[in-house]
């Protein structure tokens, strides 16, 4: 499974980076790769949930993330 992060910088300075394959996974940073940091932590939250749950095991055995 790839899943892309997107990240945008805001109009006040601070990065935003989301996985638009996880519905609310984003997360702010104060720079680029502390958003992205941060939002594959979120990420990795949201899939050990769904593991938790028995939802998409098939689909988690490999996982990378690739820039948008």
């Amino acid at each position: 499974m790839i899943l892309t992060i997107e990240i945008d910088q805001e109009d006040d300075g601070r990065w935003i980076a989301e996985v638009p394959e996880l519905p609310g996974a984003l997360a702010y940073g104060g720079t680029e790769e502390e958003a992205k940091a941060k939002v594959q932590a979120v990420a990795l939250r949201v899939l050990a949930d769904r593991l938790d749950h028995g939802e998409t095991a098939a689909a988690l055995t490999n996982i990378s993330f690739a820039a948008a």
